[in-house]
């Protein structure tokens, strides 16, 4: 079972960009805390230990419990974040609370497993139209990834949604018939070199005349 992370955090205080500023400059993150039937809550936690928890596997995925001082310790996910666009820093989060039984919509990659015996023949290439799928679930139960297993695959096939196997009480939110894997032949043109009347190779860039005394 992959270790549960508890955050320590505060309530914030303080409000506007300067603060914001501050806040990161402390090595901080301002956190916006809502749902499961209570108010909304304003904190702050300490930003090695969320991206701590982005670099999971399970990513924004991950279900961690924020343990704010004076309020209580409550299990929460990742509804949203903002990352600095050029150092690639987290400036802010929305953590959404969690409820027993409640189930979200969740987006889980999709892996390619298995040794496809199509792919042993000549040009033969996989194709993977899509790399991450929408799931309905609860987010305890949500799965790193899903693979695509391609073991029975065989040049001209296709494995589709409905061929994915996922675990008791998790909904695909995707059509049955999209297909998430392929294999194709990919054969090169053998290109035959163009003759000009008289037998003679046409030199392609080369004027009539050209090099004649």
């Amino acid at each position: 079972m992959a270790e549960k992370f508890v955050i320590k955090a505060e309530k914030r205080e303080g409000r506007g960009k300067n603060d914001s500023r501050r806040l990161r400059a402390e090595g901080k993150v301002p956190v916006s805390v809502y749902g499961g039937g209570e108010e909304s809550l304003a904190a702050v936690a300490n930003l090695r230990e969320l991206a701590a928890i982005l670099r999971t596997d399970a990513g924004v995925n991950s279900v961690f419990s924020l343990d704010v001082a004076g309020v209580g310790v409550t299990d929460v996910i990742f509804q949203d974040r903002q990352i600095d666009s050029i150092k690639g820093r987290l400036l802010h989060a929305d953590l959404r609370r969690l409820v027993k039984g409640e189930k979200m919509e969740m987006t889980v990659p999709l892996h390619i497993v298995g040794n496809a015996p199509g792919l042993n023949e000549e040009g033969a290439v996989i194709n993977q139209p899509l790399h991450e799928i929408k799931v309905l679930c609860e987010p305890a139960n949500v799965p790193d990834a899903i693979d695509i297993d391609v073991s029975n695959l065989n040049a001209g096939e296709s494995v589709h949604v409905s061929d994915l196997q996922v675990a008791k009480g998790i909904e695909i939110q995707e059509s049955p018939e999209t297909v998430v894997a392929s294999i194709t032949i990919v054969r090169e043109e053998e290109l035959e070199p163009q003759v000009a009347e008289g037998g003679e190779p046409e030199i392609v860039g080369e004027e009539a005349g050209e090099g004649e005394e």
